[in-house]
């Protein structure tokens, strides 16, 4: 516990004749027998010691003038870096304290230019998360977050965590619903588990879907996806009914049944669960950026990848949607595949069809803004999409969420949040079931091709 000069105020009614320390309460307050007494602490505590918890107070003495730092991933050697910009922290204070945090590392972060037109996410629950004012002075290189709590504790976070408690949860709860299995696929380097789950049962004549989420461990929108996604897919949650009313209005959602019937699905919630409760970034427990670690992943650095490449090889794949989210572009899109040495008329159908689809099942999607394509030949088979995309001669895709907002669907109290990548997760069913009959039809081209 951390020292402070605490004293007793007020806190329940005294009994009749009970004896109260004069050290503890004013004696006006032991002639009272109706005095309420009050705890009185220290004016402000920062606290980031639980799961995803990052930052470092450099100096908390003055509400109006606190001073923080993030605490850097371990070194990438991939990257040539030791990334930061994930922060996850409490406040304790008195209800009604303007409080102005300085940020003042934030020069650093891998992605500083992003730290423009972004806000910070506040929340007192850990359920409804709200952005607040935040500004970036690019000439300080720092990070200024200002708000005044209305309650005595609030989290603030770079976006609102996916807790492994909260993960553990939704698998558990998941291997209940019918049409699904839950598959341990091997072990982290700090040892805890790599679930998948199955939904849907295969067969020759069904696609294989395999959904990736959360490879870097900050972007935990990835997670939120996730669970949108597997909540519609087994009619289980607020995301499923949603989607099943919106769906009613048109006769019914047919959707679920008719892609299990079409397609089997693998979804990793969390590819990296060590980054995550550590609170990184973009790396795994000893610097791993997994998504640059797919052209030879290793049991020592690289489990997550090795275990779950294995798992693709061994059930084909049709379609890889790799989720993340971006730290700059306020938008949701797709990564091409252009770039990989594979890419022709082929693999370029197979990306329109689903990203009209998308764009059909998801006003929250958009193919206007995104990244610049790679040269011919020039994609980077290291990350996830590209390398199965030529591996497997597949539809292949990286899929990003905003850390901001989207422009053109905002909102602005709470920016992209989890309640809308839950949304936009449900919304892939739509998109996986009329993409389906394009990914069967383009696998018998490949097979008469190859044969």
């Amino acid at each position: 516990m951390q020292a402070g000069n605490w004293c007793l105020r007020t806190l329940t009614r005294l009994r009749p004749g009970a004896q109260v320390s004069s050290r503890l309460v004013s004696s006006s307050a032991t002639q009272a027998s109706a005095t309420m007494v009050q705890f009185q602490g220290p004016t402000l505590q920062i606290s980031s010691a639980f799961d995803s918890g990052n930052i470092e107070v450099v100096d908390a003495s003055d509400p109006a003038n606190v001073q923080l730092k993030i605490r850097p991933d371990p070194f990438c050697e991939s990257d040539a870096q030791a990334h930061y910009q994930w922060f996850h922290f409490q406040v304790s204070t008195a209800a009604g304290t303007p409080l102005t945090m300085h940020i003042v590392n934030a020069g650093g972060a891998s992605y500083a230019s992003a730290w423009q037109g972004y806000r910070a996410a506040a929340s007192y629950d850990m359920t409804h998360w709200f952005r607040v004012d935040t500004a970036y002075d690019d000439a300080a290189g720092r990070l200024t977050i200002r708000h005044t709590p209305t309650q005595p504790c609030v989290r603030y976070a770079y976006f609102a965590p996916y807790s492994w408690e909260r993960h553990t949860e939704l698998v558990m709860r998941m291997q209940h619903r019918p049409n699904v299995q839950l598959h341990l696929l091997g072990r982290t380097l700090d040892g805890r588990d790599l679930h998948m789950l199955q939904v849907g049962t295969p067969a020759p004549d069904k696609a294989v879907i395999w959904v990736i989420c959360r490879q870097h461990p900050g972007e935990s929108m990835a997670e939120w996806f996730a669970e949108g996604l597997l909540e519609r897919l087994t009619a289980d949650g607020p995301a499923a009914a949603a989607a099943a009313a919106a769906a009613a209005a048109a006769g019914g959602d047919a959707d679920v049944a008719q892609l299990l019937q079409q397609a089997v699905l693998f979804i990793v919630p969390n590819m990296c669960p060590d980054g995550s409760v550590r609170g990184h970034l973009r790396t795994n427990a000893v610097g791993s950026n997994l998504n640059r670690e797919w052209a030879a992943p290793s049991a020592e650095r690289s489990p997550e990848v090795l275990a779950v490449s294995r798992a693709i090889e061994a059930t084909g794949v049709d379609f890889l949607l790799d989720v993340h989210g971006d730290e700059e572009i306020p938008a949701n899109f797709c990564g091409s595949m252009f770039g990989v040495p594979a890419w022709g008329p082929r693999l370029e159908r197979l990306q329109n069809c689903f990203l009209d689809a998308l764009l059909s099942a998801s006003p929250d999607f958009q193919t206007k803004l995104g990244y610049a394509l790679p040269p011919p030949g020039g994609a980077n088979l290291s990350t996830a999409s590209k390398a199965n995309a030529q591996k497997y001669n597949t539809l292949s895709l990286v899929l990003e969420q905003p850390f901001k907002d989207t422009t053109d669907t905002p909102n602005a109290e709470t920016g992209w949040s989890p309640e809308r990548a839950k949304a936009f997760g449900a919304s892939h069913v739509t998109a996986f079931v009329n993409t389906v009959p394009t990914l069967l039809k383009e696998r018998a081209t490949k097979d008469e091709q190859q044969q």
